[in-house]
């Protein structure tokens, strides 16, 4: 793996890209509220899963990137943006809406409700994220001490039963922002002990990560491991390490946790060390002979930022250091990021689909532009100019 340092005028230019599609999409959202999730053509639009259905964990990613050219620019036609997406993000959470979501409330809200909290103070956004943040403390099961990730609560007896995967931990910081906001210790005594489980039970000896674990229902003891995003129950899933990556590391940074920290920084250097001449992972670094060496730039992407954060805290090192700047470079060459205005897109090659069951397999692993893959690079590219994010 060559390491290449990356510009600050390079940097700026690939903003500025982002800047632009950011206002176009915040624009058209409101007026066709979908799951803008992922689309091999870029346009977000033509995913047809309605706001409001379960699935939906991704709109909060668009959001996101409206806060970060927002902070960028200090240009308040962004908060208008933001503000008209207010009325489909505070339905989601109301009613019959609110049953029909997952763990990935703070995907959701973290980087809108709280990110505009933070910035402008208005009680609006922090009510709405409180409220985001009881919804999640809902899913908590206690006797096992973890969020069940799928399905409605009130669904007993389906297959997501008993089930934790590792990109919970990506939703954790809205708990822990709720219990300093609320002097409420719940929070965070919920996020710590399902933040320590996943710590027990997903990584394995020799640092890779499990995607997914079962836990019996009614007694909470372990059940095993389990796989639904990765290539197998078994192999090594290149986004799921970069959200244990940066899931531990924000963990420690809420909760001082040395382990976290540890497990952080095993996990990364377990994926720095996997990573070949092409800088940006192969979508499964397990994968069997025959299935396509697909990579995926949204893992690495998400990988950047959890490095970065290991950065902040001041314990990453060189090897981690040489790994982030290789693949922000190959994230900002042309094989992967498009600036073309006319696509609302803008990080190629973004792995989705799975390696699992035929039973389970919705659709077969391939490559698309994703809205998770869009916002973690702004956010790195952002974090790397000097912007602070503090909404995870």
């Amino acid at each position: 793996m060559i390491t290449t340092s990356v510009s600050t005028d390079l940097l700026r230019d690939a903003l500025g890209v982002f800047i632009a599609k950011t206002r176009s999409n915040l624009a058209d959202m409101p007026a066709r509220p979908t799951t803008w999730s992922f689309a091999p053509d870029g346009d977000y639009t033509k995913w047809p899963e309605g706001f409001f259905e379960i699935g939906n964990w991704t709109n909060g990613f668009f959001a996101g990137m409206g806060v970060l050219a927002l902070k960028s620019t200090s240009d308040t036609g962004f908060l208008d943006l933001l503000d008209g997406l207010k009325p489909l993000f505070g339905a989601k959470v109301e009613g019959e809406h609110a049953r029909n979501t997952m763990h990935d409330l703070g995907f959701l809200y973290s980087p809108y409700a709280v990110a505009i909290y933070q910035h402008t103070g208005e009680a609006a956004y922090r009510d709405l994220a409180l409220k985001a943040a009881r919804t999640l403390a809902g899913r908590y099961i206690s006797n096992g001490g973890y969020f069940r990730a799928w399905g409605r609560m009130d669904e007993i007896g389906s297959e997501y039963d008993g089930l934790a995967i590792i990109d919970c931990l990506m939703n954790m910081p809205l708990l822990h922002w709720a219990s300093r906001e609320t002097g409420d210790s719940a929070f965070r005594k919920m996020a710590l002990r399902h933040t320590d489980n996943t710590m027990r039970h997903f990584i394995r000896p020799d640092d890779s990560v499990y995607h997914s674990f079962r836990f019996d229902r009614n007694t909470g003891a372990a059940a095993g491991p389990d796989n639904y995003c990765g290539h197998a129950v078994e192999s090594h899933w290149a986004r799921g390490n970069s959200w244990a990556m940066y899931g531990f590391a924000l963990a420690y940074k809420h909760g001082g946790n040395e382990a976290h920290l540890d497990a952080s920084l095993r996990v990364s250097r377990k994926f720095a060390a996997s990573l070949d001449d092409g800088a940006v992972p192969l979508w499964d670094f397990r994968l069997t002979p025959g299935y396509p060496p697909l990579r995926d730039s949204s893992a690495a992407a998400v990988a950047v930022c959890a490095i970065q954060e290991l950065e902040s805290l001041g314990v990453s090192d060189n090897l981690l250091s040489d790994a982030k700047q290789a693949m922000l470079a190959t994230l900002l060459s042309p094989k992967y990021f498009d600036s073309d205005p006319a696509v609302r897109g803008v990080l190629r090659k973004g792995e989705v689909g799975d390696g699992a069951d035929p039973e389970r397999r919705l659709y077969n692993a391939k490559y698309a532009y994703t809205s998770w893959g869009d916002y973690f690079l702004m956010e790195a590219i952002s974090r790397e100019l000097g912007q602070p994010v503090t909404w995870w």
